[in-house]
């Protein structure tokens, strides 16, 4: 609880790292992750640092293993975590992992050479095949069995090469054969007929079988064409074409004997292919195996030893280069962790002298460290996003844990709302081990679940006050008998059956014996839903409860900054700060708080009607009146109004001065006292105070609230430090009204979530259960539907944001700055960071 209440004590330390044992010590630090390393050379280029060299070959092994998952994701193949995380490898095995990874690399490309050179001679063979067989259907026409030769007449449908019309050819005949893309067929089929002017034959058939295109790797179905033509320049014409087309012409034998012999040789070299391809698919496989094996393991190892030599890179060499000194922030309590490691990474290295720390002294002001769990880590990033807090100065965030998700619960109220609310983020608790809900890509998803604990509470804390309110999806529910009973009404009062008759609206008079018979048990009267002035009584209740909130939580915050005056030794501001503020606060808007409760407890519904009005009296306060046509609530009233503006006035001078004016009337005593002792010659004062005792970074006290200006500094800006406190005056004092009037907020949107819960009830399932009539219930399920799509979207999304933001301003603007500054920067230690390869 100390850490979460304000950041852990830091401290400024140097490490002496021995040459030899500095890379396993750093690889120990980088396990634990408790140091924020500082560059001491900032000044030099990363090309210029020690160990420049380290890093490169590093980057080179990580292009290898980019390689290798390309090679993994191109074979279909998905590349895992690493199943635990190694150590960084020593320089030996860094050296085999780069080995072996280099080898492994040069396999795959030999390999997947050799299979893309396999696939398209095999691709190419079986194109041949398919452009032969097509052919063959064009070329020649086998007679049937035992028929004899007759004579035929001329047909286009004839054969080219038939036997028995080669005395009908005075020209002989050439081919080109080939295949083309199917998306190039028209174009090239229109432009041979429009060059060789129809000079030629041209038949086009589609392939038996798709197969894969080489450009693009797609698989597509090509189409075989076979070009008749006669004389040698239409041929060049035609080959010319062909290669303007991409197409992949192949060699069409003359004679049917040749084309019979190249297709029986073209099936033997298919099958010889086909066993050499898949040996070596065999073999890729085996390959991709060590590789999926092994890589995992080698960019965890070689992304902590990249990390290690740049840190290493933010070390200084002494004179003699054999020892690395190192600046790090080490919180004060894992001092002894730390050495620890250094000890373990000498061991290791087999270093015969250990490596230390050492604290030293600084006038800087130290990170931020703030250490949560799960559970309060949303309610900190609640804290961060409106700054970090400085250091050491009192953390909003454990008090955030309760107040915001109920000032949330405030506006939200609803029973039903709630617990929808509250199961959603249930089920992202119960498994928030699954891998499927912490992967997730989606950024509004992960948003979800970082924040389902806060989501957890802010549901709970809705049906709480859902209770408070009595609604359940904007109905009220009798869970306790009504405290109103209207047959005591009925038979104590002049309700006749023509009074009846003529008066829609029925008013119970409290005053009558036995129709209030005291308050409910717990929340709302569930009777209350069923009044005309509902919305009056509600008004009046939620409005008078948000500036009661609102006045109380504006007065813890003003509490909370009593610890950072104790914490920074700046005991003056608890008299010239703290005082006037609360006086201010609570002598104006404590006086409201107390004038709600006094008339709450002193008027009862006998003399409600002569009840006098809170906000006519407060107007008067100011005024230094009274009016008589307003009662006052109690004798003296005025007096104590009038002493109570007075004190909230004079607060103001008093915040205004009280700082500059001490601190300057302390500046000139401590200048006296300074001129009057003494000083030795050749002796210096300490940097400083405090700094001989050998104290942290803490000696230093900073005023987190003045911008880092120490109290005991020798030369102080006055000016700087009265316009400081002017600006701090007129916020504090303006924003006391404006602050009150923005936890309004909380009676506006509670109004606003119920009416539109009542609304949506209205139009949608009040329709389906009652203007539907006798098709009601068949009606009834899509009319549920929309129900359940609308709450969901409307009031639990829109509304719930909505509500979410509004309590966010409330704790940033109302009640973190009335002591929380937010000026500090976040402790980044050096830890290696899990697996996040892309």
């Amino acid at each position: 609880m100390g850490s979460l209440f304000r950041s852990e004590e830091v401290c400024l330390a140097q490490l002496f790292l021995q040459s030899a044992s500095a890379y396993s010590c750093i690889s120990e630090l980088g396990e634990l992750g408790l140091l924020e390393f500082r560059d001491l050379n900032p000044k030099v280029s990363p090309f210029q640092r020690r160990f420049v060299g380290e890093v490169r070959r590093c980057e080179e092994m990580e292009k290898t293993f980019t390689f290798l998952q390309q090679e993994l994701r191109g074979a279909g193949r998905v590349l895992g975590p690493c199943p635990e995380s190694p150590r960084a490898p020593v320089a030996r095995e860094a050296l085999r992992v780069q080995e072996q990874s280099e080898q492994l690399a040069q396999e795959l490309r030999e390999v997947t050479r050799n299979r893309a050179s396999l696939r398209g001679r095999l691709r190419d063979l079986r194109q041949y095949l398919h452009v032969l067989r097509e052919g063959q259907r064009f070329t020649s026409l086998p007679a049937p069995l035992g028929s004899p030769p007759r004579p035929r007449a001329l047909s286009e449908r004839e054969p080219i090469l038939d036997p028995s019309l080669h005395q009908h050819l005075e020209r002989k005949i050439n081919f080109v054969a080939g295949v083309i893309h199917p998306w190039r067929v028209t174009a090239f089929e229109r432009l041979l007929w429009r060059a060789c002017r129809g000079y030629l034959v041209a038949s086009f058939v589609e392939m038996p079988e798709p197969m894969e295109d080489p450009a693009t790797g797609e698989s597509i179905t090509w189409v075989i064409f076979l070009i008749s033509y006669w004389g040698e320049q239409i041929g060049q014409k035609i080959r010319k074409i062909s290669d303007c087309f991409h197409c992949q012409v192949y060699p069409y034998p003359e004679s049917e004997a040749s084309r019979t012999d190249t297709i029986t040789g073209l099936h033997s070299q298919i099958q010889d292919l086909s066993v050499v391809l898949e040996e070596t698919e065999q073999y890729l496989a085996q390959v991709l195996d060590k590789v999926a094996l092994a890589l995992p393991t080698w960019r965890v190892q070689v992304q902590k030893m990249k990390a290690i030599y740049l840190v290493l890179n933010q070390c200084s060499f002494d004179v003699t280069e054999k020892c690395l000194i190192a600046e790090v922030w080490c919180p004060v309590q894992d001092l002894t962790q730390v050495q620890d490691a250094l000890r373990q990474g000498s061991y290791q290295s087999g270093s015969s002298v250990e490596c230390f720390v050492q604290r030293v002294p600084t006038s800087e002001s130290p990170p931020t460290l703030i250490r949560t769990n799960k559970f309060t880590a949303g309610f900190q990033s609640i804290v961060d996003a409106y700054g970090v807090a400085s250091y050491q100065e009192v953390n909003p965030a454990p008090y955030a844990i309760i107040t915001f998700p109920f000032i949330f619960a405030i506006m939200f109220g609803d029973v039903g709302h709630g617990l929808l609310m509250f199961l959603f983020a249930l089920w992202m608790v119960l498994y928030e081990d699954s891998p499927c809900l912490r992967q997730g890509t989606n950024e509004i998803w992960l948003t979800f679940f970082d924040g389902r604990y806060l989501i957890l509470l802010m549901g709970a804390f809705s049906i709480y006050t859902g209770f408070i309110y009595n609604e359940c999806f904007s109905k009220a529910t009798a869970i306790f008998p009504s405290a109103w009973s209207v047959a005591t009404m009925a038979n104590h009062s002049s309700w006749s059956s023509a009074y009846l008759a003529t008066h829609p609206s029925l008013t119970l008079d409290p005053n009558v014996t036995g129709v209030f018979r005291g308050p409910y048990p717990f929340g709302i009267d569930p009777i209350w839903s069923l009044a005309t002035n509902h919305l009056n009584f509600l008004n009046s209740f939620k409005m008078k409860m948000s500036v009661v909130l609102g006045i109380v939580h504006m007065g813890f915050g003003v509490v909370l900054g009593v610890f950072n005056h104790v914490h920074f030794q700046q005991r003056h501001r608890l008299v010239l700060e703290f005082l006037p503020e609360m006086i201010f606060l609570l002598a104006l808007f404590g006086y409201l708080v107390f004038l709600i409760f006094y008339k709450w407890i002193k008027f009862s519904a006998v003399d409600s009607l002569v009840a006098p009005s809170i906000l006519i009296h407060f107007i008067d306060m100011f005024l230094f009146t009274s009016n008589a046509e307003n009662l006052p609530l109690y004798p003296g009233q005025v007096p104590v109004q009038m002493v109570l503006v007075v004190l909230a006035l004079a607060s103001v001078p008093v915040l205004l001065l009280g700082t500059p004016l001490y601190l300057w009337c302390r500046q000139r005593l401590t200048a006296g006292a300074v001129s009057v002792q003494p000083v030795a010659t050749g002796e210096q004062e300490p940097l400083l105070e405090g700094q001989e005792a050998g104290n942290s970074v803490n000696a230093t006290k900073e005023d987190v609230e003045s911008g880092g200006h120490s109290p005991d500094a020798k030369h102080l800006d006055f000016a700087e430090i009265f316009m400081h406190q002017a600006i701090h005056t007129i916020e504090y004092c303006l924003g006391c009204v404006s602050n009150t009037a923005s936890y309004l907020r909380l009676w506006a949107l509670s109004l606003a979530h119920a009416q539109l819960s009542e609304v949506l009830w209205t139009m949608v399932m009040r329709n389906g259960f009652v203007g539907l009539s006798y098709v009601g219930g068949v009606v009834l399920v899509p009319v549920f539907a929309a129900f359940a799509v609308l709450t969901v979207a409307i009031l639990l999304v829109m509304e719930g944001l909505s509500a979410f933001l509004h309590a966010l301003r409330l704790h940033w603007v109302e009640f973190q700055n009335k002591f929380y500054v937010g000026a500090g920067y976040k402790l980044c230690p050096f830890a290696f960071a899990p697996d996040t390869w892309e």
